[in-house]
């Protein structure tokens, strides 16, 4: 698939590998459009690269979504891929019961059911032949870190979906790429970037690994530490979950 001349919507576009995607993309020579929640970080953004499209709307509101589609519909009619990058990571105990489950129930709602509301919403949308949904998923959907259940689980489910769909939509030639980054350490993902270690990328590294993952028509896209995960057996990683729960 080639990497110029699209309409891109990238959501959680403001920060981290988003904002590396866009970035990227925008060089290449595409029209970008990001969203985020927060408006100061999508002026910032605007800032840094100038030409890029910002929309505030929090893809876990339904309200948010709607606007979102219509002002897409409106101004960027011809928009051809959707990157459906937003998320959050939280640490929940469940021996707690309820109490942490219910502070940071929007994990499940931004991280995987907007998600499928907003592809549902922008396939219709995509009328160019060239189109794509790239689900930027993680390595811990396919060996999950039991502090972060609810990310995992998530991303777990983003693999099933992106598998489902990649297959429903092939008779209308959209493509459908999933992105399994590992830990990266330059994002905000758990409120604020983490000290680097050497097993770890960095938002540009994931960025640049998409775009030749794209351009190559590689649907799963592994990158770093998380690349060997998505053809390993059951066996290691169960072998791999033991190593990084011990």
């Amino acid at each position: 698939m080639k990497t110029n001349g699209n309409t891109v919507l990238i959501t959680g576009g403001a920060t981290g590998i988003g904002f590396a995607l866009a970035q990227k993309l925008s060089k290449l020579g595409n029209k970008v459009i990001i969203c985020g929640r927060r408006e100061h970080k999508l002026n910032e953004a605007r800032e840094k690269l100038p030409g890029l499209h910002t929309i505030r709307c929090d893809i876990s509101n339904a309200a948010d979504r709607k606007k979102l589609l219509e002002k897409i519909s409106s101004d960027f009619s011809d928009i051809n891929l959707l990157v459906n990058n937003a998320g959050i990571q939280r640490n929940i105990d469940f021996t707690k019961g309820l109490e942490d489950l219910e502070k940071n129930e929007d994990e499940i709602d931004i991280n995987f059911k907007a998600q499928v509301y907003l592809s549902a919403s922008i396939i219709p949308l995509m009328k160019r032949k060239d189109s794509a949904i790239i689900n930027i998923s993680s390595g811990l959907g396919f060996v999950p870190l039991a502090s972060f259940p609810m990310y995992s689980a998530t991303k777990a489910a983003m693999h099933s979906f992106s598998l489902s769909l990649r297959h429903q939509l092939k008779q209308k030639g959209i493509r459908v790429f999933e992105v399994v980054p590992p830990t990266v350490y330059d994002t905000e993902l758990k409120g604020k970037p983490i000290e680097k270690a050497e097993w770890m990328s960095s938002s540009a590294e994931v960025a640049d690994a998409v775009v030749e993952g794209i351009e190559a028509d590689r649907y799963e896209i592994g990158i770093g530490a998380s690349k060997p995960w998505i053809t390993a057996s059951r066996e290691d990683l169960d072998k791999a979950f033991g190593n990084i729960n011990h």
